[in-house]
């Protein structure tokens, strides 16, 4: 995977950023897995939670996963980009199943909307247009840079 043709994108799931990246080639999602685990589990250590998964439930369950994990460089907490476990839209419901979690209902909800929006947008770039308006004015830019933006890029 060439990480020069992904797009970052985080998003928000109840006050908690979860690292999205968009593959241009593979037109899909990536997402943290630790930042997954993170809303699922409300652990202050989702990395050691998302190891201790690997090693026991997801190995008593049979299931690899290096069939559905990849690494990218994700920017940290600390502004430095590390390698990250990061799974595609059906590997995070494998993994969110895996979890024992009153959370995993909602975190499957906003997965479904995310991907229900992209649909929408493919059949309706306007909606895209539109997104990108709203996400730059609640950012703060000014009318004037937002409509040199979109004309740019249309």
């Amino acid at each position: 995977m060439n990480q020069d043709k992904m797009h970052l994108v985080n998003k928000i799931f109840n006050n908690e950023t979860i690292r999205t990246v968009w593959d241009k080639e593979e037109e899909k999602y990536f997402i943290s897995v630790v930042d997954i685990v993170r809303v699922l589990t409300n652990s202050q250590e989702p990395r050691k939670y998302w190891n201790w998964l690997k090693s026991k439930i997801l190995k008593e369950e049979n299931f690899e996963t290096s069939s559905i994990t990849r690494q990218l460089k994700l920017k940290a907490q600390d502004g430095k980009y590390r390698l990250t476990d990061v799974v595609d839209i059906e590997g995070m419901f494998r993994i969110i199943e895996s979890v024992p979690s009153k959370n995993a209902e909602p975190v499957k909800l906003w997965l479904a909307k995310l991907g229900s929006e992209r649909i929408d947008e493919v059949f309706d770039p306007s909606i895209a247009a539109q997104r990108s308006i709203d996400l730059y004015r609640a950012k703060g830019y000014e009318e004037k840079w937002i409509t040199k933006r979109i004309q740019r890029s249309s």
